[in-house]
């Protein structure tokens, strides 16, 4: 089993930045596809972006392109979502999962699953 732990969370105003930062005891995570989900209240949980076990290419979700950056760092098995010009629609709680596969959008493709990491912004 392994487990990954979400990070830098927190409440910011609009327009600020944050760096949320996944991590893994496991030396199998750098083998892993990583990808960056997000759930608001009331809403069912969406794909942001998701990165290569090599770091070499990354997706997003057209929505936050531009804004969120997705990278890692596989010797310190942590992944990264930079989150910039945030907005208040950016509310919600930001997942970090692993998949052994090339880079999916489909939460159900995702193995392992952070707890989460709250991100609140205000006006």
């Amino acid at each position: 089993q392994m487990q990954l732990v979400e990070s830098g969370g927190g409440s910011v105003q609009a327009g600020d930045s944050l760096k949320l930062t996944c991590t893994s005891a496991s030396e199998y995570f750098k083998s892993y596809t990583a990808g960056w989900f997000r759930q608001a209240p009331g809403k069912e949980r969406s794909f942001l972006g998701a990165i290569t076990w090599k770091g070499d290419s990354t997706f997003y979700e057209d929505s936050v392109k531009g804004r969120f950056t997705i990278s890692r760092d596989n010797a310190a098995n942590k992944v990264y979502l930079q989150l910039d010009n945030l907005q208040l629609e950016d509310t919600a709680t930001y997942y970090c999962a692993a998949h052994i596969g090339t880079p999916s959008l489909d939460a159900r493709d995702y193995r392992y699953w952070g707890q989460g990491t709250q991100v609140t912004v205000a006006s």
